[in-house]
């Protein structure tokens, strides 16, 4: 049994991959750092408070990043002195944020130091004009000091890690964010309507209202469901945009319905009930066009039928296992199109199909591969 720290600048009751990766290592003596979580009482939790900068403190922040100081600038952004004050007395530190990689030297002592990356941090909101000018630059100048440092590193699909390989030499590991496997049976609508679903977080980048937009071409028989959540850490932007796309839903009345939330690991069981899982998301950036994400995961063991836009790693396993349609564009006319197309038979035929791929893709394939890495980390 190995002490391991896990560090997520997240809510894991919305964060299923971190929260997944706890899971995974339940059987070593865990201590969580995150903005909050529901853990085990075998689990010690250190609760990690947001850094809310004041107004002055952002523009010296600015300030920073334009000279490019940025070691000083990534110390007033994020300090987090609950991290630094832990005991150095663990065996493993795994990180699931860029941001603490500066911290490793002051918090790793003898440990390992396993970083899973998540996505593509160097161009992660690389659409924004802002974050372009003052965060790309630091994103870049961390992965370029402190990619070597860490002993191991875990990405969530292919594109991702072969760009980190190709731009710093890293070799990530890819773990997919798959779900565990799940006993459901397909639902059977008996309203005659088609439900869809999406669920993830309301922000901008993500052009949720393309979704919305879809209903001046699609017929009658479909309904949207929206389970949308906004970032703990957001600006007035981004909290003004799950509003916004609910007074643009308006106007379609009852066709698109704004459901409640729900804790990560109850996500499939709430969406079983639908049709079918639908992600409309235009790669405005290169993690967008490289997503695979959690949601997609979640529609195969809801053993639900998945409508996508072209995106490359996600549309592979559509096809692979025939799930669903893939359109040719990612505009809302062209995935309203196929969605016309389909008729009840074939939505029925991709969901059942949707059991071949859930039995292959899944979490507990991953536990054994994550497990497998650390064992050899540890054995170093």
């Amino acid at each position: 049994m190995a002490r391991i720290l896990i560090i997520s600048l997240s809510n894991l009751k919305h964060d299923a991959r971190v929260a997944r990766q706890v899971g995974f290592l339940s059987h070593h003596q865990l201590t969580v750092a995150a903005f909050d979580a529901e853990l085990d009482d075998s689990i010690k939790f250190i609760k990690i408070r947001p850094n809310r900068l004041s107004f002055l403190k952002k523009n010296f922040l600015g300030v920073l990043l334009i000279m490019r100081f940025y070691s000083l600038a990534n110390k007033i952004q994020h300090t987090y002195p609950e991290l630094i004050e832990t005991k150095n007395d663990f065996d493993l530190i795994i990180s699931n944020d860029i941001e603490t990689l500066p911290l490793i030297n002051k918090i790793k002592g003898h440990a390992k130091f396993l970083f899973d990356a998540h996505e593509y941090f160097p161009r992660q909101f690389e659409d924004k004009f802002m974050w372009r000018l003052l965060f790309q630059p630091l994103n870049r100048f961390i992965c370029v000091n402190y990619l070597p440092k860490v002993d191991a590193m875990l990405t969530i699909g292919e594109g991702i890690a072969q760009e980190y390989e190709k731009r710093f030499k890293a070799k990530p590991f890819v773990i997919n964010n798959a779900a565990s496997y799940q006993t459901f049976s397909p639902s059977n609508s008996s309203d005659g309507l088609i439900n869809l679903i999406h669920h993830g977080i309301a922000i901008p980048s993500r052009r949720l209202e393309l979704m919305i937009e879809m209903f001046e071409y699609l017929d009658d028989r479909f309904r949207l469901n929206l389970m949308l959540i906004s970032p703990q850490t957001a600006n007035k932007k981004t909290r003004s945009y799950l509003p916004w796309l609910k007074e643009k839903a308006s106007k379609y009345g009852k066709k698109i319905e704004f459901i409640d939330p729900v804790k990560s690991g109850e996500i499939i069981k709430s969406i079983n009930k639908f049709d079918i899982g639908i992600v409309l998301v235009p790669p405005v950036n290169f993690n967008y066009q490289n997503g695979l994400g959690n949601k997609f995961f979640d529609f195969i063991q809801a053993r639900l039928s998945i409508c996508i836009g072209p995106i490359p790693e996600m549309a592979a396993l559509v096809k692979k296992y025939d799930l669903g349609i893939v359109s040719e564009d990612f505009t809302p006319k062209a995935l309203a199109m196929e969605l016309n197309n389909l008729t009840k038979e074939k939505i029925k035929t991709f969901k059942s199909n949707s059991e071949i791929a859930a039995k292959e893709v899944n979490a507990e394939k991953n536990k054994v591969l994550l497990n497998k890495i650390i064992d050899q980390l540890l054995e170093k």
